[in-house]
């Protein structure tokens, strides 16, 4: 069974990602999907109470729960079989390959906004550093 990590932001790309994973699937090719969601550290500034960080964690959590109850149901609609979801905080490039690693996946699925050379040479790109730092194939969908 082939295992693919799809990285997942609630975004079109990302659902686009789905969609392509969705097509391999029922093309007959045997695969699970692992869906990811990763939310960068939060930089705090300033003075900041315990109950202020533990609600900024909570939210993140809830949003990212969300998030990847929505990515679950799409990803059954297209009718994949999906794995158990992964939520991951950091470096989001890092965080991807470093769970891509952790659970041995095959290749790592992810919407790209297509911002070509200029955007990216500007804001750089999540899915060039992916590409860059993945042991295993990347499938970069528009």
């Amino acid at each position: 069974m082939l295992k693919i990590l799809i990285a997942v932001d609630g975004s079109d790309h990302a659902n686009h990602a789905i969609e392509a994973i969705g097509k391999m699937a029922r093309s007959s090719l045997d695969l699970e999907a692992i869906l990811l969601a990763v939310s960068p550290e939060p930089l705090f500034y300033g003075d900041y109470t315990a109950g202020t960080i533990l609600k900024i964690e909570e939210d993140q959590k809830r949003q990212q729960t969300s998030l990847l109850a929505k990515a679950t149901e799409h990803a059954k609609a297209q009718g994949l079989k999906v794995g158990e979801p992964v939520r991951a905080y950091g470096v989001i490039a890092n965080e991807i390959v470093r769970v891509a690693t952790d659970r041995q996946v095959d290749q790592i699925a992810m919407g790209t906004r297509g911002m070509g050379a200029v955007g990216n040479m500007v804001m750089g790109s999540v899915a060039q550093r992916v590409v860059h730092q993945s042991p295993v194939p990347v499938l970069l969908v528009k």
